[in-house]
């Protein structure tokens, strides 16, 4: 007998999952901040990247495979771009707000998914996450002061979460997780000498190293497979619908651990971009090629 219950409500386990994931990135984000003040955004950077890779290095084993050389080619690029993504992220929490930093930084997928538009309705979509993005700036009246360089780095990471994406596609065939170990360990490379320059023999401190493990492991390799998991049980369009409202998520837990406060502009501003990235997934009845989150070898971890 039919219980009247729609199929997706009677598996909330991926939909927890996906939560799950979306709130340790947010909350391990807003703990990183934390150690600004002994290592940087630099030297945290390179804790994230580096305990991250040693943890998807030992779970995914990408020794056991023979890797061609346009394999490596196409992962030192994809790998080289996460770091460089990581890395401006950070620098930009220093002076801008969690919430408001992943809103920025979300533009660029969402171009991705977009950038081979031609329908009225995908210009629409672009159209709304650009008015998102003006209210943050002081172009259109009074508005709440953001550090410029701050937002720059924003939209710096942004468009290195772009090819991230792009280099990330071109390596199609090779196993998901392994792919994202070994771009974990070229972005770990990439932001060494910033993180090393940064924070000198201070990295080497166990207690901050000890807490720079537990940033790396709530903000990057748990949400890492909380988000496979829930792939697994969730339809694509869903997924990339429910993932866009990761910025709100952030600016919650920035306002609950930090005291990070909004102004109602740019809570505007965030849903604008929110919208705009659920919208786009919706109206094309599936998640776009772009979305960050939409296929495993694109996990931002």
């Amino acid at each position: 007998m039919s219980t009247g219950r729609h199929p997706a409500l009677a598996t909330p386990g991926p939909y927890l999952a996906l939560f799950g994931a979306m709130l340790l990135i947010s909350v391990g984000t807003s703990l990183a901040k934390g150690l600004f003040a002994a290592v940087g955004a630099e030297g945290t950077s390179l804790y994230r990247a580096v305990f991250s890779a040693l943890v998807l290095v030992a779970l995914t084993r990408p020794w056991r495979r023979r890797w061609t050389r346009r394999e490596l080619t196409d992962l030192a690029l994809y790998g080289g771009s996460l770091g460089a993504m990581n890395l401006a992220f950070y620098k930009a929490l220093t002076t801008i707000p969690l919430g408001l930093a992943m809103a920025i930084e979300f533009l660029g997928p969402l171009c991705v998914s977009l950038i081979h538009s031609r329908r009225p309705a995908d210009f629409a979509w672009i159209a709304l996450a650009v008015a998102g993005l003006a209210l943050l700036l002081p172009i259109a009246g009074p508005v709440q002061a953001l550090d410029p360089a701050g937002v720059g780095l924003a939209l710096l990471a942004a468009l290195f979460w772009a090819l991230y994406i792009v280099f990330g596609q071109r390596g199609g065939q090779v196993d998901p997780g392994q792919a994202v170990a070994l771009g974990m360990t070229v972005a770990a490379l990439v932001i060494a000498p910033a993180g090393i320059a940064r924070a000198g023999s201070h990295l080497l401190d166990p207690h901050v190293m000890t807490l720079g493990l537990g940033v790396a492991m709530v903000s990057g390799a748990a949400p890492f497979w909380l988000e496979r998991i829930a792939l697994k049980g969730i339809e694509r369009r869903a997924f990339g619908v429910l993932i866009a409202a990761e910025p709100a998520v952030g600016a919650l837990a920035a306002s609950m651990l930090l005291g990070e406060t909004l102004s109602a502009r740019q809570w505007v501003a965030i849903a604008c971009v929110i919208a705009a990235g659920a919208g786009s997934v919706l109206w094309r009845g599936a998640a776009p090629n772009g979305m960050p989150r939409a296929e495993p070898d694109q996990l931002p971890v």
